[in-house]
């Protein structure tokens, strides 16, 4: 289980294959991996937006993390798991996030991925300034409403 708050550009693609080449529990035990990537948009209420930066709470921001996973560990059989979330100046379709969950069984991975995407948006100390195309700058109040299960 790895959770890295990373400052640039990630490709991440390159860091599930990077990051399941290395991990030992993987091979022949794994039945589903489930995989979100979040991109920055160019767009948030209504507001065209041609960047961001992305702060955080260094130390406290990834103990968020890990307790989250781990609350996922709890309640899915997971084999492993790779949270990325990057920070600092980020443009329109820049990754942002990566959560990739390996399991033995599709349920659990997908059940477990979504869990860690929405725990993060609505519980890690993350903080973001938009630039607008206007020129203005803004702090967000509040994230995108996520899901809500029935």
């Amino acid at each position: 289980m790895a959770v890295m708050v990373v400052q640039g550009n990630f490709d991440p693609w390159q860091e599930i294959q990077a990051y399941q080449n290395a991990a030992d529990c993987l091979p022949g035990t794994v039945g589903a991996t489930s995989v979100f990537v979040g991109t920055m948009r160019d767009f948030n209420a209504g507001n065209a937006v041609k960047g961001m930066t992305l702060e955080y709470y260094p130390g406290m921001t990834e103990r968020q993390l890990e307790k989250i996973v781990a609350e996922a560990r709890r309640q899915w059989r997971l084999l492993d798991s790779l949270v990325m979330h990057r920070v600092g100046d980020i443009l329109p379709n820049d990754p942002i996030v990566l959560v990739a969950v390996w399991a033995a069984h599709r349920g659990d991975a997908f059940d477990a991925s979504r869990y860690i995407m929405e725990a993060l948006k609505s519980r890690a100390p993350f903080w973001k300034k938009e630039r607008l195309d206007s020129g203005d700058e803004c702090w967000v109040a509040e994230n995108t409403k996520g899901y809500k299960s029935d």
